[in-house]
């Protein structure tokens, strides 16, 4: 006999994305590229080039995961359905009368509740890829792990390829140097289903679900209301980089004191020359008289 919670959590992880958990997703990913400078004006020029741009945003975790795997990565051309959903939301936020959507979306709540419904779609394609990894290597945690992060946070890495293909590529912004807070809460995720898909993990599939969704909400939300920068994990990333990777502070006092010291022998040696220089100065001037 299961109890109240066992249900819930259960019937959470059985909800369906589509079609309304997938058009928040669409909604949020292609707003994000209309800001970016000159995306209006490149989708009334060229509608052909900006609307692959916005399938990119829209389907690059699964592409990039289908790379991956060495799968073709035009797989996610076969579900119509989700293309043209795609494809009549891409349309109506560039070309609609007006701009009416854009302003419809400026309203906080909308944003609010667009992108709490995106990051519900986050868990599911984290557990999709790792449950499609799995199928192809068993227990093989690493390509797991590689697969859910690629499918749950890879569109941004896609869309800066497409954006190196453009020109308009810029290196700070660049993932694999500098990764943002969604791909990084994306590999915790990925992590932690990887971990309970092969047991070592001691919490149920459904559970694990609920709860990590339920903290992708909060903490977008909160981030969104109080306008603060994306650093839920700073002090963290302090502590553990400290940990394993701060061994050569240890170091620092030592090459400052060879430092200070080569600039002491440095100074005293220069101290004679320049004795010797004004000695020379001293004899010119009295031959010189």
């Amino acid at each position: 006999m299961e109890s109240p919670w066992d249900e819930l959590t259960l019937a959470f992880s059985r909800t369906s994305m589509f079609p309304f958990f997938d058009i928040a997703h669409y909604l949020v990913s292609l707003m994000a590229m209309k800001r970016q400078p000159g995306a209006v004006t490149m989708a009334w020029k060229n509608p052909f080039s900006s609307w692959c741009t916005a399938m990119l945003h829209c389907f690059g975790g699964g592409i990039l995961s289908c790379i991956l795997l060495a799968e073709p990565p035009l797989r996610f051309l076969a579900n119509n359905t989700n293309i043209l959903l795609a494809s009549s939301i891409w349309y109506i936020i560039f070309f609609c009368p007006c701009d009416l959507v854009c302003q419809a979306y400026s309203f906080l709540p909308v944003q609010l509740l667009a992108a709490g419904m995106k990051e519900v779609t986050r868990t599911w394609k984290i557990v999709g890829g790792v449950t499609h990894a799995n199928s192809y290597y068993k227990n093989g945690w690493i390509v797991m792990i590689a697969i859910g992060w690629a499918r749950g946070a890879g569109g941004s890495i896609i869309t800066n390829f497409e954006q190196l293909m453009k020109g308009t590529w810029k290196p700070e912004a660049d993932e694999w140097l500098k990764m943002s807070y969604p791909s990084k809460v994306t590999l915790l995720g990925s992590l932690m289903f990887t971990f309970q898909h092969t047991k070592h993990l001691a919490i149920s599939k459904h559970n694990l679900m609920f709860f990590y969704t339920v903290f992708l909400v909060a903490t977008k939300i909160t981030m969104m209301l109080t306008e603060a920068s994306p650093v839920p994990f700073g002090p963290f990333e302090d502590i553990l980089g400290r940990m394993l990777f701060g061994y050569h502070q240890q170091f620092s006092p030592c090459t400052k004191k060879s430092e200070t010291k080569s600039n002491g022998t440095g100074s005293s040696t220069s101290k004679p020359t320049a004795d010797a220089s004004d000695k020379l100065k001293k004899k010119h001037s009295k031959k010189t008289e």
